[in-house]
């Protein structure tokens, strides 16, 4: 693997649900720490900031990842759970997970009531998630107690990064951010290299996925005059979605979200990205997310308004334990917010208002 493949390694296989992004904190401040001057929030988001001139410009992405918690231990020593962000109840029987204790890592499986047991009307019906437990092959609590694990730690899937067949996809858990992630440390490294007209703060955030909160502390600290946020986005291209649900295609470049379900991009820097990515011959997708919503939900409402766009990468199987990226649309997507940073001085934010 190479310089790019091995940091989307590193980063999707650090651990980091919301709330608990240690972890993958430490493995982003190691990346970050020689890119600019990094602080924290009181929440444990980083900010990374690289120069002292011109406007502050805000690159996020969000660190955490989805993922559980533990709930209850049966007197039978199964383990109940709670959900850290959105899952979809299918996608998550018979899936290997990971409980982080005081003692260490414990390997457990989500499962349900057996099939072979159920009455044929039941067997039709989605398990959900309260039926669901974590089995970690304890047979009492006593068991469950002496491995470590206790109410309130996080668990997080166990799914390994991959290189796929293609040799320019590749499939993890967590792409939904720290695909984000990888294009912020590669911008920040080429600003570094290359220079840029502005201050740029490029933040990693925490909570994201359970309600923006990491975001609503750091644009607080940055308090910034215009935003970019790299996230992952949602892939049309498979079975049974219809083109004016979505046209976003794996492959076909970083995508430009123009309206999710709370923002609507400030237009002219809209304008802007897409005249960047066709002055470079860039391919751009435009995606519209009605189900969802980014950092920039909050981000562009911070006091009297930030200009902000959303700028996506994107990934077939988000919220699950194994989702695809294309490494083009990653390439794409690091060169087109390079190239839309260092168009960001002074006079041409100051045009960025309505």
């Amino acid at each position: 693997m190479d310089e790019l493949a091995m940091l989307l390694k590193t980063l999707t296989e650090a651990h980091g649900v919301p709330g608990y992004e240690t972890e993958i904190r430490e493995v982003m401040r190691g990346l970050l720490e020689d890119l600019g001057e990094v602080e924290q929030d009181n929440i444990g988001s980083l900010i990374c900031r690289q120069g002292e001139n011109g406007p502050r410009v805000m690159l996020a992405a969000h660190m955490d990842e989805i993922g559980f918690m533990v709930k209850h231990i049966t007197p039978e020593g199964f383990i109940r759970f709670t959900p850290l962000g959105g899952w979809f109840d299918q996608v998550l029987l018979g899936q290997r997970v990971v409980i982080k204790t005081y003692k260490g890592d414990v390997i457990g499986v989500i499962g349900a009531k057996p099939p072979h047991l159920l009455p044929p009307d039941e067997r039709k019906k989605v398990v959900e998630k309260k039926d669901m437990y974590i089995d970690i092959g304890a047979t009492s609590a006593k068991e469950v107690e002496e491995a470590g694990v206790r109410v309130g730690d996080p668990i997080v899937p166990l799914a390994p990064f991959q290189v796929l067949a293609s040799g320019r996809t590749y499939l993890a858990k967590a792409f939904d951010d720290r695909v984000g992630c990888a294009v912020l440390v590669e911008v920040l490294r080429r600003l570094a290299r290359e220079g840029h007209p502005n201050t740029v703060y490029g933040v990693a955030t925490v909570q994201e996925e359970v309600g923006l909160r990491g975001a609503a502390t750091s644009v607080e600290k940055v308090n910034p005059e215009v935003a970019l946020i790299l996230e992952s986005d949602i892939a049309g291209d498979v079975p049974g979605i219809k083109p004016e649900e979505s046209p976003v295609k794996l492959g076909g470049g970083p995508t430009i979200v123009v309206y999710d379900a709370r923002m609507i991009p400030n237009l002219r820097l809209r304008d802007l990205a897409v005249e960047t990515a066709q002055s470079m011959g860039i391919p751009v997708q435009f995606s519209v997310i009605e189900g969802g919503a980014t950092d920039g939900g909050v981000i562009h409402l911070h006091k009297g308004g930030v200009p902000t766009l959303v700028i996506g990468v994107p990934a077939r199987h988000i919220h699950s334990h194994g989702a695809i990226v294309h490494r083009d649309d990653i390439e794409r997507a690091i060169a087109l917010v390079t190239a839309l940073v260092q168009r960001l001085d002074a006079e041409t934010v100051a045009r960025l208002r309505p």
